[in-house]
């Protein structure tokens, strides 16, 4: 009897390509070891709950099912096709794929757009028909998809490992990626719901599979290992959307490359590639990793745990060193060690040896038995100093680690605390134990490091979740004569002037003089002492030529000064009031062409490349996402107050912040604009200094 139709039909389209209830195979071959015998083979072996269909003109019988010349040869309705022929012969599978109905196409032959130009055609050639008769397409180029899900159970891919079923979704751009990480989670015991290698993402794209499993209520966390981008600002809304009901974990490839933004400004020289998407996934809620164990070890843990309302962590352990290198790690990751309450520790001495350590972390010593590990840690449970709570075993000739393990186990089952296991030794341990627990509420971990991340994950979880939305302020400007003034090149000082004023940008008073007297004159008008800086536009760092000087009391010393600052085709002299005080900061803009507008903030100065103490932001900025920025820095105390100083105005800051953040959407053609120094006050905020360069 056939399966009925989902219940949940999407506007997608992708409940044909991961609820199929046929499946064709066109390509399906009788050599084992090709494609084509590996996909019908794992359809049939793995399970599929519908039917299965072989396409092959030069066959009768494949896998004991009947064969057919085509799929238009096939006499019920299918929902899937599964592409493996040669690539000339795809259009024309395509096409009749079109012709018969099929729901859905998953192209794993490869040869297209991934080739060059020539490949480029074709895959475009596909899409189109595919579009025109409403089939959405996997690839071309990819692996192919699962399914784990018990009434449906498809394995339409080549891959040898089958996933086991569990809470996570997981996409891979690379499909030589995916083989390896399906087989490296079905080693660590976590369990995928939905995987889809997508190949050229001619069609379906991360996008598109976020959506759809958005909505899927028995996924908790999805996994992306990602290359690039397709369209990065449609990304945005549909993660941060996504993000606020599930897990999202990327392992972003990539962060080396050299397409960087334009380097001109100390924005753009600290602003590579890599820091656009950066911004990206963090603007969105999605968590970034650095590498594939990392994406795993950290799958495992929001796939299964409850978030943390803090962030401190019980140690529970039975070796010193161990003990240490969590330690170290947890506190050089952001976490804290919990205190634990007074009657916490009193109870662990009466449980524990003399010889035991009772304070944070909690070294049982080496005889510590199954007992004890599941005594203290639902002490450490009860304890409200403790948010998480971390447990390593290092065994010992006489323990078993299955049995210490299943004790832990039994101590967290329904805990509404984290708690995530550590145990040392040989890798066969973890099997052991993962195959004798058959538990899914303690993800275990062969070393500290990989729990510590664990729990790092968890927090910022947390955070992610209790970040408020935000608002994107739009201010009045009066941009009349803006366009005249925004010529081609780096932009002279009346030009940065005009721009100020019309953005309400604070700027330090002063003036450009092209003569001494012009100097004397704006010097007098705004006060001495003042400073006289080169202005050119062809000079990025002025201090390393000798272009600025400062505290000039006097006319005659401005006099004097005056001509040695206009060697060298200077347009003038910018003559500014000398202010004293004041936390410098910077706030440049960068432009990326698939990002958009890249907002820079950071520790100024003419130290900003040395000490790279900054922080970025996509385009527009919230009033929440501002405030991030400016604390993200590590020298924010610095910025707060320390040893007595007022703290700066943050709030005028934050508002500086979303007007230039407006400035870079409403004119795209600024590529580079950088307010560099920025003096903070305790009341208000003043450009000393701003360049900015418009493109042809």
């Amino acid at each position: 009897m056939p399966r009925p139709p989902p219940k949940h039909l999407t506007t997608s389209g992708l409940d044909s390509v991961f609820r199929p209830r046929s499946v064709a195979v066109i390509g399906a071959s009788r050599r084992p070891g090709s494609i084509g015998w590996q996909v019908l083979h794992n359809l049939v072996a793995g399970g599929f709950e519908g039917k299965v269909f072989p396409v092959n003109p030069h066959a009768d019988v494949l896998h004991s099912i009947k064969c057919h010349r085509s799929v238009n040869a096939i006499s019920d309705a299918v929902d899937l096709a599964v592409i493996t022929i040669p690539k000339q012969g795809v259009p024309r599978a395509i096409e009749q794929c079109a012709k018969k109905g099929v729901g859905a196409v998953v192209v794993i032959t490869a040869g297209f757009k991934e080739t060059g130009a020539a490949g480029a055609l074709v895959e475009a050639r596909i899409l189109a028909t595919a579009r025109k008769a409403g089939m959405r397409m996997i690839g071309p180029n990819c692996m192919g998809i699962q399914n784990t899900e018990l009434d449906v159970r498809l394995n339409a891919s080549f891959s040898r490992t089958f996933a086991q079923p569990g809470p996570v979704a997981f996409v891979s751009q690379s499909g030589a990626m995916g083989e390896a990480l399906l087989a490296h989670a079905d080693h660590i015991n976590l369990g995928v719901s939905m995987f889809v290698s997508m190949g050229n993402r001619a069609d379906v794209s991360a996008n598109d599979l976020l959506e759809y499993w958005g909505r899927e209520p028995a996924i908790r966390c999805i996994l992306l290992y990602l290359e690039s981008f397709g369209n990065p600002r449609n990304f945005v809304p549909i993660a941060r959307r996504v993000s606020r009901t599930r897990a999202l974990v990327t392992v972003k490839a990539g962060r080396s490359s050299q397409g960087a933004l334009a380097a001109s400004s100390h924005t753009g020289s600290l602003a590579g590639a890599d820091v656009a998407a950066d911004a990206l996934l963090k603007e969105c809620g999605v968590q970034r990793v650095n590498s594939v164990e990392e994406l795993f070890d950290v799958g495992l843990a929001l796939s299964r745990l409850p978030l943390p309302t803090g962030k401190r962590v019980a140690v529970l352990t039975n070796a010193g060193g161990p003990a240490i290198l969590a330690t170290d790690a947890l506190v050089g990751s952001g976490l804290e060690m919990a205190p634990l309450a007074d009657a916490t520790r009193s109870a662990l001495r009466e449980l524990l040896v003399p010889e035991a350590s009772v304070q944070n972390p909690i070294d049982m010593v080496a005889g510590a038995t199954a007992e004890n590990y599941a005594a203290c840690l639902r002490l450490l449970l009860r304890d409200k100093t403790v948010d998480m709570v971390m447990v390593v075993f290092v065994p010992p000739i006489t323990r078993d680690p299955a049995h210490v393990a299943q004790a832990v186990f039994e101590a967290a089952r329904g805990a509404k605390k984290p708690v995530v296991g550590c145990f040392m030794g040989r890798d066969e341990i973890l099997r052991a134990i993962a195959t004798q627990s058959r538990q899914d509420w303690v993800p275990v971990y062969l070393y500290p490091e990989s729990a510590v991340r664990a729990l790092v994950a968890l927090e910022e979880r947390r955070r992610i979740l209790a970040r408020k939305e935000g608002r994107v302020r739009r201010f009045r400007v009066n941009t009349a004569g803006i366009k005249a003034v925004l010529q081609p090149g780096w932009l002279g000082v009346d030009a940065r002037r005009a721009l100020s004023k019309a953005y309400g940008i604070p700027a330090v008073p002063g003036g450009l003089a092209r003569t001494s007297s012009e100097a004397v004159s704006i010097a007098a008008r705004v006060g001495y002492p003042v400073v006289m800086k080169i202005s050119s536009p062809g000079v990025v760092h002025k201090s390393e030529v000798g272009g600025v000087v400062l505290d000039v009391r006097d006319e005659k010393t401005v006099r004097a000064t005056f001509p040695k600052l206009m060697r060298g085709g200077a347009e003038g002299v910018n003559i500014q009031k000398m202010l004293r005080g004041g936390r410098e900061v910077v706030i440049g803009i960068a432009a990326d062409p698939s990002y958009g507008p890249v907002l820079m903030f950071g520790l100024g100065g003419t130290y900003v490349e040395v000490l790279k103490d900054v922080s970025f932001a996509l385009c527009p900025v919230s009033d929440v996402r501002a405030k991030e920025l400016i604390r993200e820095i590590k020298g924010w105390p610095i910025l707060a107050g320390v040893r007595g100083q007022p703290g700066i105005d943050e709030k005028a800051l934050v508002e500086l912040i979303q007007r230039i953040s407006q400035l870079a959407l409403e004119h795209p053609q600024i590529t580079e604009l950088e307010i560099n120094p920025l003096l903070c006050f305790p009341e208000g905020v003043v450009a000393v200094d701003m360049r900015a360069r418009v493109s042809p």
